[in-house]
C-alpha cells in the first residue's frame, strides 16, 4: 500500500508521518519509508541522530544505478541516460517490491530499528533551488517517482512517503502514485488552504484524500475543519506529551503514546488498508502514462535528444502479480 502525507511546512506532516511509520512496525508488517521533502527531517523524527541522518545515502546521488537497474532489458528505452523520473515500465523492466534485496534497496535503503521493529529508510537528500521545478529532470524526487512507477506492491505491505510540503507536491505527477493521501492541516484559515489546492488539482486523478486534523484543542477547532474539509475529515491529533519528549530527543518506547492517539493511528491505519479493494492498475498505468507524454513534449525530448513516447509499451499493465526481469 503506497501512502503519501501532505500539507503546509509546520502543520505537522513529518510528525504524524513518523508516528504512522512506528505504528505500522509494531504491526509486524514490511515498511519502507520515504523522505522525499526539501527539508530532511523523517530520518530525525524517526529516532537517528543529526549524524547519522546525514549519512543517509541520498537516493538522488544514486539516480544513474536505479535507471540502470529499472531499466533492465526494456527494448523501448535505448539507454539509461534516455530515462525520466516519469518513465514507465514495460516489457522487460525490472519491478520493486517491498520485501526483497536489489541494487535500488542496497544502494539507497538503510534499516532503522524502532520498538516495534526496523523499517527501510530511504531519502532524497538534500535539496537546492536547481532541484525545484516541474521541468528539472534532475529533481531528487525524480527517484522517488521513478521508484513509484516501478513498484508492485502488495497488500499489508506498505510504502509510506513524506512528501514536499504544500503545492510543491503537485511538481510532477507522485501524487498521483499512492493508495491514499494523508493530509494533515492544523485548524487555521492557513491550515486549509493547501487542502484546498490539492482537492481541486486531485479530483481529476481519482485521488484519495483524508484529512487529518492537527494541534487541535478543542470542540471548535473540530468543527472549524469540518465545516471547511466536510466528510475528507478523518480524524484529529491534538497536544502529545509522548510527541512533545521524542522532539527533545528523549522518547519513551513507542507503547507508552497516549491512547488517544493509538487510536487516531488505527484509524490511519484502517482507511489505507480499505483502499486495496479500491485499486484500479489499469487507471494507475494510464496516469503514468500521462504525465510521461506530458513531460516528454514540454522539456523532455529537448533534455534527452531522445522520443520519450517511444518509451510508452502500449500492451504493458502494471500489475500486483507482475514479477521482476532476472
Amino acid at each position: 500500500m503506497k501512502i503519501a502525507f501532505v500539507g503546509k511546512g509546520g502543520s505537522g506532516k513529518t510528525t504524524l508521518s513518523s508516528l504512522f511509520i512506528r505504528h505500522l512496525a509494531t504491526t509486524g508488517s514490511p515498511v519502507v519509508a520515504v523522505d522525499a521533502d526539501i527539508n530532511q527531517h523523517l530520518g530525525p523524527a524517526l529516532g537517528l541522530d543529526e549524524a547519522d541522518a546525514a549519512a543517509l545515502p541520498a537516493m538522488g546521488d544514486r539516480l544513474p544505478l536505479i535507471k540502470d537497474y529499472l531499466r533492465g532489458s526494456n527494448p523501448r528505452i535505448a539507454s539509461a541516460e534516455t530515462m525520466i523520473k516519469t518513465t514507465p515500465p514495460g516489457e522487460g523492466s525490472r519491478l520493486l517490491r517491498v520485501v526483497e534485496n536489489n541494487p535500488v534497496y542496497d544502494a539507497c535503503a538503510r534499516a532503522v530499528e524502532l520498538d516495534g521493529g526496523a523499517v527501510r529508510l530511504m531519502v532524497t537528500g538534500p535539496f537546492t533551488e536547481a532541484d525545484l521545478g516541474v521541468a528539472c529532470y534532475h529533481s531528487k524526487t525524480g527517484a522517488v517517482e521513478l521508484c513509484l512507477n516501478h513498484l508492485v506492491d502488495g497488500q499489508s505491505e506498505y510504502i509510506v512517503v513524506d512528501m514536499t510540503a504544500g503545492s510543491d507536491s503537485f511538481a510532477s505527477g507522485m501524487f498521483t502514485r499512492f493508495d491514499i493521501t494523508f493530509l494533515v492541516a492544523e485548524p487555521t484559515r492557513k491550515g486549509v488552504s493547501v487542502y484546498r489546492q490539492y482537492k481541486e488539482y486531485a479530483r481529476d486523478f481519482g485521488v484519495t484524500l483524508k484529512v487529518v486534523g492537527n494541534k487541535v484543542q478543542g470542540q471548535d477547532d473540530i468543527d472549524f475543519l469540518r465545516d471547511e474539509v466536510g466528510d475528507d475529515l478523518l480524524v484529529t491529533v491534538g497536544h502529545s506529551d509522548w510527541v512533545r519528549a521524542m522532539e527533545k530527543g528523549r522518547p519513551p518506547r513507542f507503547e507508552h503514546l497516549e491512547d488517544v492517539n493509538r487510536r487516531a493511528l488505527q484509524a490511519l491505519h484502517s482507511a489505507a488498508d480499505a483502499t486495496y479493494e479500491l485499486r484500479d492498475w489499469e487507471r494507475y498505468t494510464r496516469q503514468m502514462v500521462h504525465f510521461h507524454l506530458k513531460n516528454a513534449q514540454s522539456w523532455g525530448n529537448e533534455r534527452t535528444g531522445a522520443d520519450l513516447a517511444a518509451q510508452v509499451d502500449p500492451d504493458f499493465v502494471l500489475r500486483e502479480a507482475e514479477t521482476a526481469t532476472a
